[in-house]
Protein backbone atom coordinates (compact mmCIF):
# COMPACT_ATOMS: atom_id res chain seq x y z
CA UNK A 1 0.00 0.00 0.00
CA UNK A 2 1.41 3.40 -0.94
CA UNK A 3 1.67 6.14 1.68
CA UNK A 4 -0.78 8.27 -0.31
CA UNK A 5 -3.44 5.56 -0.56
CA UNK A 6 -6.56 6.28 1.50
CA UNK A 7 -6.93 4.22 4.65
CA UNK A 8 -10.28 2.56 5.22
CA UNK A 9 -11.68 3.79 8.53
CA UNK A 10 -14.30 1.87 10.46
CA UNK A 11 -17.43 3.79 11.47
CA UNK A 12 -16.90 2.67 15.07
CA UNK A 13 -13.53 4.42 15.11
CA UNK A 14 -15.11 7.64 13.88
CA UNK A 15 -17.81 7.40 16.55
CA UNK A 16 -15.24 6.71 19.27
CA UNK A 17 -13.11 9.71 18.25
CA UNK A 18 -16.24 11.87 18.04
CA UNK A 19 -17.19 10.93 21.61
CA UNK A 20 -13.66 11.52 22.85
CA UNK A 21 -13.04 14.85 21.12
CA UNK A 22 -16.47 16.36 20.53
CA UNK A 23 -15.39 17.26 16.99
CA UNK A 24 -17.76 16.88 14.00
CA UNK A 25 -17.93 13.43 12.39
CA UNK A 26 -16.38 14.66 9.13
CA UNK A 27 -13.39 16.14 10.96
CA UNK A 28 -12.96 12.91 12.93
CA UNK A 29 -12.92 10.88 9.73
CA UNK A 30 -10.32 13.17 8.14
CA UNK A 31 -8.15 13.08 11.25
CA UNK A 32 -8.26 9.27 11.37
CA UNK A 33 -7.36 9.06 7.70
CA UNK A 34 -4.47 11.47 8.22
CA UNK A 35 -3.32 9.42 11.22
CA UNK A 36 -3.79 6.19 9.22
CA UNK A 37 -6.28 4.81 11.71
CA UNK A 38 -4.28 5.54 14.85
CA UNK A 39 -6.77 6.85 17.44
CA UNK A 40 -4.28 8.70 19.65
CA UNK A 41 -2.55 10.41 16.73
CA UNK A 42 -5.93 11.34 15.26
CA UNK A 43 -6.87 12.96 18.57
CA UNK A 44 -3.62 14.96 18.48
CA UNK A 45 -4.45 16.09 14.93
CA UNK A 46 -7.86 17.34 16.08
CA UNK A 47 -6.35 19.14 19.06
CA UNK A 48 -3.84 20.93 16.83
CA UNK A 49 -6.58 21.98 14.44
CA UNK A 50 -8.70 23.16 17.34
CA UNK A 51 -5.87 25.31 18.69
CA UNK A 52 -5.24 26.74 15.21
CA UNK A 53 -8.93 27.54 14.81
CA UNK A 54 -9.01 29.11 18.26
CA UNK A 55 -5.98 31.26 17.47
CA UNK A 56 -7.67 32.61 14.33
CA UNK A 57 -10.80 33.53 16.29
CA UNK A 58 -9.02 34.86 19.40
CA UNK A 59 -9.38 38.52 18.38
CA UNK A 60 -13.14 38.26 17.87
CA UNK A 61 -15.26 39.97 20.52
CA UNK A 62 -17.15 37.75 22.96
CA UNK A 63 -20.01 39.79 24.44
CA UNK A 64 -22.56 36.99 24.77
CA UNK A 65 -22.41 33.85 26.87
CA UNK A 66 -23.75 32.56 30.16
CA UNK A 67 -23.12 32.51 33.89
CA UNK A 68 -22.97 29.07 35.45
CA UNK A 69 -22.54 27.63 38.92
CA UNK A 70 -21.13 24.48 40.42
CA UNK A 71 -21.78 23.40 44.00
CA UNK A 72 -19.64 20.64 45.47
CA UNK A 73 -19.23 18.62 48.68
CA UNK A 74 -22.77 19.03 49.96
CA UNK A 75 -22.77 22.78 49.52
CA UNK A 76 -19.32 23.34 51.06
CA UNK A 77 -17.67 24.66 47.88
CA UNK A 78 -19.30 26.90 45.29
CA UNK A 79 -18.16 28.40 41.98
CA UNK A 80 -19.70 31.19 39.90
CA UNK A 81 -18.32 31.39 36.35
CA UNK A 82 -18.91 33.70 33.40
CA UNK A 83 -18.08 32.06 30.07
CA UNK A 84 -18.39 34.20 26.95
CA UNK A 85 -18.99 33.54 23.25
CA UNK A 86 -20.05 35.58 20.22
CA UNK A 87 -23.78 34.83 20.00
CA UNK A 88 -26.71 34.01 22.24
CA UNK A 89 -27.48 31.06 19.95
CA UNK A 90 -24.18 29.35 20.75
CA UNK A 91 -24.53 30.21 24.45
CA UNK A 92 -27.71 28.12 24.57
CA UNK A 93 -26.24 25.03 22.90
CA UNK A 94 -25.64 21.84 24.86
CA UNK A 95 -21.95 21.95 23.94
CA UNK A 96 -21.46 25.42 25.40
CA UNK A 97 -23.43 24.60 28.54
CA UNK A 98 -21.42 21.39 28.99
CA UNK A 99 -18.18 23.38 28.71
CA UNK A 100 -19.47 25.93 31.23
CA UNK A 101 -20.30 23.18 33.73
CA UNK A 102 -17.01 21.34 33.19
CA UNK A 103 -14.89 24.45 33.76
CA UNK A 104 -16.88 25.45 36.86
CA UNK A 105 -16.46 21.92 38.24
CA UNK A 106 -12.72 22.07 37.49
CA UNK A 107 -12.40 25.39 39.35
CA UNK A 108 -14.20 23.90 42.36
CA UNK A 109 -11.78 20.97 42.43
CA UNK A 110 -8.46 22.65 41.59
CA UNK A 111 -8.86 26.23 42.92
CA UNK A 112 -6.90 28.31 40.38
CA UNK A 113 -5.91 31.87 41.33
CA UNK A 114 -5.92 33.47 37.89
CA UNK A 115 -7.67 33.05 34.54
CA UNK A 116 -4.51 33.28 32.39
CA UNK A 117 -0.77 33.86 32.69
CA UNK A 118 -1.01 37.54 31.82
CA UNK A 119 -3.16 38.18 34.90
CA UNK A 120 -0.31 37.23 37.24
CA UNK A 121 1.00 40.48 38.71
CA UNK A 122 4.67 41.42 38.70
CA UNK A 123 4.56 41.46 42.50
CA UNK A 124 3.26 37.88 42.61
CA UNK A 125 5.89 36.75 40.10
CA UNK A 126 8.71 38.35 42.04
CA UNK A 127 7.43 36.75 45.24
CA UNK A 128 7.48 33.30 43.60
CA UNK A 129 10.94 33.91 42.14
CA UNK A 130 12.30 34.83 45.55
CA UNK A 131 10.87 31.63 47.04
CA UNK A 132 12.42 29.51 44.26
CA UNK A 133 15.76 31.30 44.58
CA UNK A 134 15.83 30.71 48.33
CA UNK A 135 14.96 27.04 47.87
CA UNK A 136 17.67 26.58 45.23
CA UNK A 137 20.37 28.29 47.25
CA UNK A 138 19.37 26.37 50.39
CA UNK A 139 19.86 23.13 48.44
CA UNK A 140 23.45 24.15 47.65
CA UNK A 141 23.07 25.00 43.98
CA UNK A 142 25.14 27.87 42.54
CA UNK A 143 23.21 31.09 42.03
CA UNK A 144 23.77 30.98 38.25
CA UNK A 145 22.15 27.52 38.07
CA UNK A 146 19.29 28.66 40.26
CA UNK A 147 18.53 31.54 37.88
CA UNK A 148 18.43 29.14 34.93
CA UNK A 149 15.99 26.91 36.82
CA UNK A 150 13.52 29.77 37.32
CA UNK A 151 11.97 29.35 33.86
CA UNK A 152 10.97 25.77 34.56
CA UNK A 153 9.77 26.67 38.05
CA UNK A 154 7.59 29.48 36.71
CA UNK A 155 6.09 27.15 34.08
CA UNK A 156 5.05 24.86 36.92
CA UNK A 157 3.65 27.85 38.80
CA UNK A 158 1.50 28.86 35.79
CA UNK A 159 0.31 25.27 35.39
CA UNK A 160 -0.66 25.07 39.04
CA UNK A 161 -2.40 28.42 39.46
CA UNK A 162 -3.57 29.71 36.04
CA UNK A 163 -6.88 28.20 34.94
CA UNK A 164 -6.15 28.05 31.20
CA UNK A 165 -2.78 26.34 31.79
CA UNK A 166 -4.10 23.66 34.14
CA UNK A 167 -4.63 20.03 33.07
CA UNK A 168 -8.38 19.45 32.89
CA UNK A 169 -9.57 17.50 35.94
CA UNK A 170 -11.51 15.01 33.78
CA UNK A 171 -8.74 14.55 31.18
CA UNK A 172 -5.20 15.25 32.38
CA UNK A 173 -3.94 15.01 28.80
CA UNK A 174 -5.59 18.31 27.92
CA UNK A 175 -5.41 21.77 29.43
CA UNK A 176 -8.46 23.95 30.00
CA UNK A 177 -7.26 26.10 27.08
CA UNK A 178 -7.26 23.02 24.85
CA UNK A 179 -10.76 21.88 25.77
CA UNK A 180 -11.98 25.42 25.06
CA UNK A 181 -10.17 25.32 21.71
CA UNK A 182 -11.92 22.06 20.84
CA UNK A 183 -15.30 23.68 21.44
CA UNK A 184 -14.27 26.74 19.41
CA UNK A 185 -13.44 24.45 16.50
CA UNK A 186 -16.77 22.65 16.82
CA UNK A 187 -19.05 25.65 17.41
CA UNK A 188 -17.25 28.08 15.10
CA UNK A 189 -17.15 30.97 17.57
CA UNK A 190 -14.56 32.43 19.88
CA UNK A 191 -15.08 31.37 23.50
CA UNK A 192 -13.39 32.92 26.52
CA UNK A 193 -13.45 32.76 30.29
CA UNK A 194 -14.33 36.26 31.53
CA UNK A 195 -14.25 35.77 35.31
CA UNK A 196 -14.92 33.39 38.15
CA UNK A 197 -15.31 33.29 41.93
CA UNK A 198 -14.76 30.34 44.24
CA UNK A 199 -15.90 30.09 47.85
CA UNK A 200 -15.39 27.42 50.49
CA UNK A 201 -17.30 27.26 53.76
CA UNK A 202 -15.13 28.24 56.73
CA UNK A 203 -12.20 29.39 54.57
CA UNK A 204 -11.56 33.15 54.97
CA UNK A 205 -9.58 33.14 51.72
CA UNK A 206 -11.63 33.11 48.54
CA UNK A 207 -10.68 33.50 44.90
CA UNK A 208 -12.06 36.09 42.50
CA UNK A 209 -10.33 36.27 39.11
CA UNK A 210 -11.03 38.23 35.93
CA UNK A 211 -9.49 38.03 32.48
CA UNK A 212 -7.90 41.14 31.04
CA UNK A 213 -10.05 42.84 28.42
CA UNK A 214 -8.69 42.45 24.90
CA UNK A 215 -7.95 45.50 22.75
CA UNK A 216 -11.00 44.65 20.63
CA UNK A 217 -13.29 44.48 23.67
CA UNK A 218 -11.91 47.72 25.09
CA UNK A 219 -12.58 49.47 21.79
CA UNK A 220 -16.13 48.12 21.71
CA UNK A 221 -16.87 49.16 25.30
Amino acid sequence: MSTTEAVKIDAKQVKELREKSGAPMGDCLKALQEARGDMENAFVVLRKRGMASAAKKASRTTNEGAVGTYIHAGGKIGVLLELNCESDFVARTDDFQELLKDIAMHIAAVDPRYVAKDEVTEADLEKEKEIYRAQGIASGKPEAIVEKMLTGKLSKFYEEFCLLEQPFIKDQGQTIQQIIATKIGKLGENISVRRFARFKIGDPNFTVASAKASTTEEAAA
